[in-house]
């Protein structure tokens, strides 16, 4: 009976110590929740990511991440946030995925993992209807930008090193808080990726974009450095996904050619 009893307990031990590691999928890839793929974004970046009217998300990063969690047998769970604290819960092991029109920098590769690119941002300059701001004099005005994006990195930074100075950058948390400080006279203009810029002129009278695009650069999905087998899956999902068409399909339906 003892040796039953013994066995047994043996047996639970075991389980417990395998339930423990509670994010291993069927697949083998470890994730933050157990058949889950958690993806931390700001959902004010149409039109990447966006919250509908009933409360749920949509938009081409949402959409790619759902496609790349069927490709894994994983759900997909949305989880938003400020853009500067979805970086950071990707770095910290709360989140698996950070998308949210991320592009690659030198400095962001020290924290995490990159994948491929799937999409080409533009960083566009949005201003009031027959201002004077002009691509040549920037420096001279007063920017804004959302928290923690390449455009306020870019635009921040020293003249030395092509900015403008943190003098002439003003940071909101979102996208939209900044062209509402535009549209209130707080600042000249605006700096944000050409598709959300596009969305925000469309939908508020008396703003337009200046000609020609601030800077290009890559979008990309950023994950946790310490995860290298889940990064490695991710990505040949997505690579899968960009051989295929599926990806351009997604971004063809929000953005016109």
């Amino acid at each position: 009976m003892k040796k039953i009893f013994a066995i047994a307990l043996t047996a639970l031990m075991i389980l417990t110590l395998f339930a423990g590691c509670g994010g291993k999928t069927a697949s083998g890839l470890n994730t933050v929740e157990k058949g889950k793929l958690i993806m931390s974004t700001n959902a004010s970046f149409p039109p990447y990511e966006m919250v509908k009217d009933d409360g749920s998300f949509e938009g081409i990063d949402v959409e790619i991440a759902g496609a790349i969690a069927e490709k894994l047998g994983l759900e997909l769970v949305v989880d938003d946030m400020d853009f500067d604290a979805a970086l950071l819960a990707v770095q910290q092991g709360k989140s698996d995925i950070v998308m949210a029109g991320v592009s690659v920098t030198e400095e962001r590769k020290l924290v995490m993992n990159f994948s491929d690119s799937y999409a080409t941002g533009i960083q566009s300059v949005i201003v009031k209807e027959g201002s004077d701001v002009t691509m040549d004099n920037l420096g001279e005005k007063m920017i804004g930008c959302q928290r923690g994006t390449t455009g306020y990195i870019y635009a921040s930074d020293t003249p030395d090193n092509g900015g403008y100075g943190e003098d002439h950058v003003t940071a909101y948390d979102n996208g939209a808080s900044a062209v509402q400080a535009l549209m209130n006279g707080q600042v000249d203009c605006v700096i944000i990726d050409n598709a959300p810029a596009a969305e925000y002129v469309k939908a508020n009278p008396g703003l337009t974009l200046l000609d020609g695009a601030w800077v290009e650069e890559s979008y990309a999905i950023g994950m946790n450095k310490d995860n290298a087998e889940l990064s490695e899956a991710i990505n040949n999902a997505l690579k899968e996904l960009l051989s295929d068409g599926t990806i351009q399909g997604i971004i063809d339906k929000y953005i016109a050619a």
